[in-house]
């Protein structure tokens, strides 16, 4: 008895919390702010933590799909680096992102600020994981700083160790 009644306690708790969840993101909404990226963006990226490194990114966003997603295409030293899908699911903003570590973590949008246009994904699951030790990322941040800057930060765990890449992003006419 008491069993059942923790296991009907926990399913409770996770409906009301989904449901709030549900109840402060608007996902359409916020898709709509994110297809406001659309277009060419130039700047720099800076790892912090446990790796390090420093250079020039390039980041093309587009819709495809018909409008249903965003393709956010990064280059780096001049080689297609790494590309992410912005789209919905339902009311919940996701993200697949292709990662140069040859994996495909996906993420969910868990905490959206639109006030200060602050975007942040958590982790959900993974494809092509070697190990649980590889390298993957684990967390994006979108932090849109005016029409023409952006800083998209990347958060990686591998083998125990985190980092974290800040590109600083300035939109380009073409």
């Amino acid at each position: 008895m008491k069993r059942a009644l923790l296991m009907i306690a926990f399913i409770s708790i996770g409906v009301i919390t989904a449901s709030a969840r549900q109840a402060q993101f608007d996902g359409e909404k916020e898709f709509q702010q994110l297809v406001r990226l659309a277009g060419h963006w130039e700047g720099t990226y800076e790892w912090s933590g446990a790796r390090t490194g420093k250079g020039e990114v390039i980041a093309d966003y587009s819709l495809t799909g018909f409008g249903s997603a965003l393709v956010e295409s990064l280059i780096q030293g001049g080689k297609p680096s790494m590309m992410s899908v912005y789209h919905l699911d339902g009311n919940d903003l996701r993200v697949t992102h292709y990662c140069a570590a040859r994996n495909q973590p996906r993420l969910i949008a868990d905490k959206v600020d639109a006030a200060s246009g602050q975007v942040d994904f958590k982790f959900v699951d993974i494809t092509n994981l070697k190990s649980p030790e590889s390298g993957h990322v684990s967390g994006i941040s979108l932090r849109s700083l005016s029409d023409k800057h952006i800083n998209l930060i990347f958060r990686f765990i591998g083998n125990g160790k985190e980092s974290t890449e800040v590109m600083d992003l300035w939109r380009r006419k073409t």
